[in-house]
């Protein structure tokens, strides 16, 4: 009896395995976008006004995303995405506003928008 609720179980975790297994594949390509710093659009030695103009369109895109019903009820990851984007642009934002250029969440800003922008099509 035991052993067969064991095998029962493990049919069932094996079967909800790999349709999770199915839908992380899904996503792989897009999350692989981001591998590296150095593939962002917006760098350490830019001009900081352009900087903060390239972050701050950002993330008014991200924050308009993310209160569009639209995208807050989607099944794709646009919503969170856009989140993300604003976390990080914003982080960015108030280190741009200090006169430092901080690569790691600029790159981020950049990434996350693009991957907002690639779940919205």
């Amino acid at each position: 009896m035991i052993k067969r609720i064991c095998v029962g179980a493990m049919i069932a975790f094996s079967a909800s395995a790999g349709h999770a297994a199915d839908l992380i594949g899904d996503y792989a390509p897009v999350a692989a976008q981001c591998d590296t710093l150095a593939a962002s659009s917006l760098t350490v030695g830019q001009d900081i006004a352009f900087l903060r103009s390239e972050v701050v369109s950002r993330m008014d895109h991200a924050i308009a995303v993310a209160e569009d019903p639209r995208w807050i009820a989607s099944t794709r990851p646009t919503f969170v995405w856009a989140s993300e984007t604003k976390v990080a642009c914003g982080k960015a934002y108030g280190y741009l506003q200090s006169g430092w250029a901080d690569g790691d969440y600029l790159a981020k800003c950049d990434c996350f928008h693009a991957k907002m922008i690639r779940f919205m099509n």
